[in-house]
């Protein structure tokens, strides 16, 4: 477990930096992320960018157990 622990840290301090730096930019506002902005506010779901983080835990996950 603190294995895992150490990785997941890891992998937030990677992504928090890359985000820090601007390298993920398009995360957020890919096709098929539903965006509607009002006048009092705005509605947000991001369900291609959940679908791809999805995917991409699956194949790590996958390729962890092997």
């Amino acid at each position: 477990m603190d294995r895992v622990l150490i990785l997941l840290g890891v992998g937030l301090i990677i992504a928090g930096l890359a985000w820090r730096l601007g390298l993920l930019e398009w995360f957020g506002r890919l096709p098929g992320d539903i965006r509607i902005e009002g006048e009092r506010g705005g509605f947000y779901f991001p369900i291609t960018s959940m679908l791809l983080i999805s995917v991409l835990l699956s194949l790590l996950l996958g390729l962890w157990r092997r």
